[in-house]
């Protein structure tokens, strides 16, 4: 049972999780034997296992989103006590260890990949071989901290681009990987090199109004900031809102396993921003300083900051909580009742989707989106363990 349980919405995310299990039993099952990230025009998952792909190509077994699959199945697993969903998540982690022997193929989301794969197995079951594939992760992740500007690199080349000094918004949830390794191992360095990065993300990232900037670019040789860049928002200085949403979770994260309050205080700062902002539909843009036109949508943005909320609500005085938990429910009731396909149409739950604003394509489904819609609404009903 899920500690700081959340009241009062427990009726209606009964009902929502009922319709989970539903859909995902026969999606689970159609889909055992795949790594999942998006559905096709047919509704079908695609499979990112194909082991044939060169090890360095991202889009293959070294794609970042991987581990979602894994951990969708570990919450329905606490939910129903099925053990096929254990079964089929192990499947996914399993082929995922294969990355390690590629390697270059590997950047800062190994937090992402293995956090909810083999951590939340290791987690849940005490599964030893889990436990190595997680510390074996963590040590890559750690590998990447550049001690000049106290950050962790994010990814690799990309483009052909000198992306050695870069560091991105989303690592703020890769660092669990290292909190999760120092309480295993009780061996500080994944702690301090976690902490590091955190503070300086919440000195270079965060403004002031509680908006966040996607990357920043340090020199690697002296740690100075060099730039920001846009990213996968609208523009340098706006507000990608599933950066807000990493953001809002990645420091209740960072203060959920440090109890320091300046973690908490930058996750309120930043979700005060996402509440001012919270369209009266309920409906998350793909950044909040966007055009009004066209209207792009990211439902998958919408999830994560709605997850990040509702852990902000179990450690502020009772009398803010409802706040939080609202503005986290109005998110969630808007992707139920207008974002959400619960037929067979489609293997996905959570439509209307988008990586980023430039993108050529937008409003697809991903994988992700399903895990923070299933994992908030596992929230409001106190149904499991804390997978971060």
């Amino acid at each position: 049972m899920e500690e700081n349980r959340l009241t009062g919405y427990e009726e209606w995310a009964e009902g929502i999780a009922s319709k989970i299990r539903k859909k995902m039993e026969w999606v689970s099952e159609k889909n055992k034997d795949k790594i999942p990230y998006t559905t096709n025009e047919a509704g079908d998952y695609d499979d990112r296992s194909d082991t044939n792909k060169k090890w360095a190509l991202d889009d293959g077994l070294n794609w970042w989103t991987n581990g979602f699959w894994g951990g969708l199945m570990w919450l329905l697993y606490q939910d129903t006590k099925d053990g096929r969903y254990a079964e089929i998540a192990r499947l996914s982690e399993y082929r995922m260890e294969k990355c390690f022997e590629g390697f270059y193929g590997l950047h800062h989301d190994v937090g992402f990949m293995f956090q909810l794969s083999a951590v939340a197995d290791y987690r849940l079951t005490k599964n030893e071989r889990s436990r190595k594939i997680g510390l074996h992760a963590a040590n890559l992740l750690a590998g990447r901290f550049n001690p000049a500007g106290n950050f962790i690199r994010a990814w690799n080349e990309v483009s052909n681009e000198d992306t050695i000094g870069w560091a991105i918004i989303d690592c703020m949830m890769n660092i669990s990987l290292l909190y999760w390794a120092w309480e295993e191992t009780k061996d500080p360095r994944f702690r301090h090199i976690a902490m590091a990065h955190a503070d300086t993300v919440m000195k270079h990232f965060v403004r002031p109004d509680g908006s966040v900037n996607h990357i920043v670019e340090f020199n690697p040789e002296t740690g100075e900031v060099v730039r920001s860049l846009g990213g996968q928002g609208y523009e340098e200085d706006s507000s990608w809102t599933r950066g807000q949403g990493w953001a809002v979770y990645g420091f209740m994260i960072s203060y959920r396993h440090t109890g320091k309050q300046e973690y908490l205080d930058t996750a309120k700062r930043v979700a005060h921003y996402c509440m001012a902002n919270i369209p009266e539909n309920g409906i998350i843009p793909v950044d909040f300083r966007q055009p009004k036109e066209p209207a792009y949508e990211d439902s998958c943005g919408a999830c994560v900051i709605a997850g990040g909320l509702l852990e902000i609500a179990k450690y502020v005085p009772e009398q803010e909580k409802e706040m939080y938990v609202n503005s986290a429910v109005k998110i969630l009731r808007a992707i139920d009742e207008t974002r959400s396909d619960w037929g067979r149409d489609c293997d996905a739950v959570v439509q209307n989707c988008t990586g980023a604003y430039h993108s050529p394509e937008h409003h697809f489904t991903m994988t992700y989106a399903d895990y923070f819609f299933a994992e908030a609404i596992y929230k409001l009903k106190g149904t499991g363990i804390f997978l971060w």
